[in-house]
């Protein structure tokens, strides 16, 4: 029986996924599988994060004279044992794994409020203080008031 390493297409419209998996060669794509050995997920943004492999089994499979596809052989050498991306692909996993930082929502302009209750504290006109009172206001010149 003849082995191949290829990917097996999951997911649903327009939001692909894939498993890369070792299967007998005259399987169809999406059919019965050996031993699924790694992801493809193409929707994540950053592109070293995409992939992951189990390099274990890829080596058992690969050792045993498994043939992988001609996308899979690109994964193998770039995120593979040894490979040419790995010390950026975990850093990308590591980004990956940090918490998104959401700043906090400001405070609201306007709250209505139902009829019949009174407005919250904060949106009452609070009553001058005595500083305030003891301050001199400034009254403007009445119209039509000659100079």
């Amino acid at each position: 029986m003849a082995v191949k390493i290829r990917m097996k297409m999951m997911g649903r419209k327009h939001r692909p996924y894939f498993r890369i998996c070792a299967c007998d060669a005259r399987s169809p794509r999406d059919g019965k599988v050996l031993e699924e050995l790694g992801t493809y997920d193409p929707m994540v943004g950053d592109i070293d994060a995409r992939v992951t492999l189990d390099h274990e089994r890829l080596a058992y499979w690969l050792g045993v004279g498994a043939q992988p596809s001609e996308n899979v052989r690109v994964f193998i050498k770039k995120y593979g044992q040894g490979g040419s991306h790995v010390a950026v692909q975990e850093a990308a996993r590591e980004r990956l794994a940090m918490p998104k930082i959401v700043p906090a929502a400001p405070e609201p302009v306007y709250v209505p409020t139902a009829k019949g209750q009174e407005a919250p504290a904060a949106e009452q006109p609070a009553e001058p203080t005595a500083e305030q009172a003891s301050e001199p206001v400034a009254e403007a010149p009445a119209e039509g008031a000659a100079e």
